[in-house]
């Protein structure tokens, strides 16, 4: 068996580095516990998924195009959102149909993305023990991580490592949050009606914790949950994981960083 350390390069994603810088380093600390050489592109951007929902598939491609380039010659690519993964796992090669220079280019990249908790558990095996975390957590499958890249044991597996934790399920666990990116303002009226339902089924469980993997989902939450003033402390998953809570306020409070 090879020493050899794989080469990860994380992708950050907009709303990590615009919102939740904390998110980034705790996937980074995690994927380097895991034993991977992680770097950081530089030249990295969106991933294109706002203008794909949207139909703009002229500025998706150039986008796509730039990330490719970005994410060439690393052994994975992980990045700590289902949405953004599972755009580059799922989309990319359609985009680039008429396109050969960039077609198998795509479906490499396509081949080597993961969503953070699957790469962990998957791919790398973690199984270590985590550092505490005193509380009861609901949990929230984003909808593209759930359906396009297949996370829902492995986040679940991580947690079961964690001491003090006790993570409750959702009555309606499948259900989307109502963010659906560009849908929470293409149809607000809509957005608001199914986020103040997942809300409903939050607080059913008992939690104290609202935890998720995709960081549009737990905003478009946070602020619900906020309007209603709720106590519920609202984090990604990477920040429990790396016990980094202690580190950055919860999402949506004074003092987050």
């Amino acid at each position: 068996m090879s020493d050899t350390k794989p080469r990860v390069a994380l992708f950050v994603t907009c709303l990590v580095d615009l919102y939740r810088p904390s998110v980034g380093f705790a996937a980074l600390k995690l994927l380097e516990e895991a034993g991977c050489q992680v770097e950081v592109p530089a030249t990295q951007t969106c991933c294109g998924q706002p203008a794909y929902n949207s139909g703009d598939r002229g500025t998706a491609r150039d986008l796509a195009r730039a990330v490719i380039d970005a994410f060439m010659g690393y052994d994975h690519v992980v990045a700590p959102s289902g949405s953004c993964a599972g755009m580059i796992a799922h989309h990319y090669p359609a985009l680039f149909e008429d396109d050969p220079a960039y077609r198998g280019k795509a479906e490499a990249l396509a081949a080597r993305t993961h969503e953070l908790t699957s790469f962990l558990v998957d791919v790398m095996g973690l199984d270590a023990a985590r550092p505490a975390y005193d509380g009861i957590a609901a949990y929230h499958d984003s909808c593209s991580g759930l359906r396009e890249m297949g996370v829902r044991a492995q986040p679940r597996a991580l947690l079961a490592k964690v001491p003090g934790l006790t993570v409750k399920e959702l009555a309606e666990p499948e259900l989307c949050c109502g963010f659906g990116g560009t849908f929470c303002v293409k149809y607000p009226a809509i957005s608001t009606r199914m986020v103040t339902d997942k809300v409903a089924d939050i607080r059913g469980t008992g939690a104290d914790t609202l935890l998720a993997g995709d960081l549009g989902c737990l905003l478009n939450m946070a602020g619900r949950l906020k309007r209603e003033a709720s106590p519920i402390r609202v984090r990604h998953v990477a920040e429990v994981l790396a016990g980094m809570t202690g580190e950055v306020a919860p999402i949506g409070e004074t003092g987050e960083g």
